[in-house]
């Protein structure tokens, strides 16, 4: 019989695991985890892009799997160095939105999560570049980035702080002009926000690009018109229900290619979370690069 694989379980203990949970986690791993194929060690991450450091040292020492336990901007971390290497991602829901679990059917329970490690069901997915910043779920403009940007800033998390700075923030930000080329294709519009959609939400089961695919090699563009006030209950009725792309507000396009062109940097919002870049944006696909476990 062979050995037990290394695990690694990196733990964000701003997310939903907290100082408090590390015990009760612990034991999670010691009921849910078979030790026949696994033997676990945890690290808890101790300051923003720690979580990073860790996988990247872990993968130089050749460390085959990697559970993250943490929200989408800490699996963007730990994700984004295994990139192109064998090492394998596991995912432990822990965050405010979780988008990426959420695309990919994986359990907010976190047994149920931890158990499903065991089948080892290993796929391939695409991953993402906006300028040379990782991104494998979901990059925004405009209005999405906004919201990211204040909720990174409030001291409180979870989805109705989410919800106040949504309706907060659409009565005073307006349109804004952008030049778009997708794989060659000049667009000139006005949105209230633009997303770069690997996965298919923004987390919530907020479903923005109810059609987009981790495996096909492009990204759907998402370019979001702003509604009236009295329209607003119908549109989060279609982003709840998947059919945000039969709204009249919206046009999905897919590309590989994609180059905007707006009129100041400002903030991109990388899976969930603010990054100020330059007014051109170079966002580009990376097919199949990224090993991870599903249901």
């Amino acid at each position: 019989m062979s050995e037990p694989q290394k695990i690694l379980f990196i733990i964000n203990p701003v997310s939903g695991v907290g100082q408090r949970g590390m015990d009760e986690f612990k034991k999670l791993i010691g009921n849910a985890l078979d030790h026949a194929l696994f033997s676990p060690e945890i690290m808890v991450s101790q300051y923003a892009g720690h979580a990073a450091k860790i996988a990247e040292d872990a993968v130089k020492e050749g460390v085959k799997y990697i559970a993250v336990a943490g929200g989408d901007g800490t699996v963007n971390e730990v994700a984004g160095n295994l990139v192109g290497t064998d090492t394998v991602l596991g995912i432990i829901p822990s965050g405010s939105g979780n988008g990426l679990a959420h695309h990919l059917g994986i359990s907010v329970k976190k047994a149920d999560a931890i158990a499903l490690l065991n089948h080892q069901n290993v796929i391939q997915i695409d991953t993402c570049l906006v300028n040379d910043v990782f991104f494998v779920s979901i990059a925004g403009i405009g209005f999405d980035a906004r919201v990211a940007r204040q909720f990174a800033k409030s001291k409180k998390r979870g989805f109705l702080t989410y919800g106040r700075i949504v309706f907060r923030e659409y009565f005073t930000y307006r349109q804004r002009k952008y030049m778009l080329s997708l794989d060659g294709k000049k667009i000139q519009t006005s949105a209230f926000f633009i997303s770069f959609a690997n996965s298919n939400q923004f987390g919530y089961n907020t479903r923005i690009a109810p059609n987009a695919s981790l495996t096909d090699g492009l990204i759907d563009v998402c370019i979001v018109r702003k509604p009236p006030v009295i329209e607003l209950p119908l549109v989060a009725h279609l982003l709840y229900s998947r059919k945000i792309d039969k709204s009249k507000y919206i046009d999905i396009y897919r590309a590989s290619d994609i180059i905007v062109k707006r009129k100041k940097a400002k903030t991109v919002n990388i899976d969930g979370e603010p990054v100020k870049m330059k007014k051109e944006l170079k966002i580009g696909v990376r097919p199949a690069s990224l090993n991870i476990i599903v249901p």
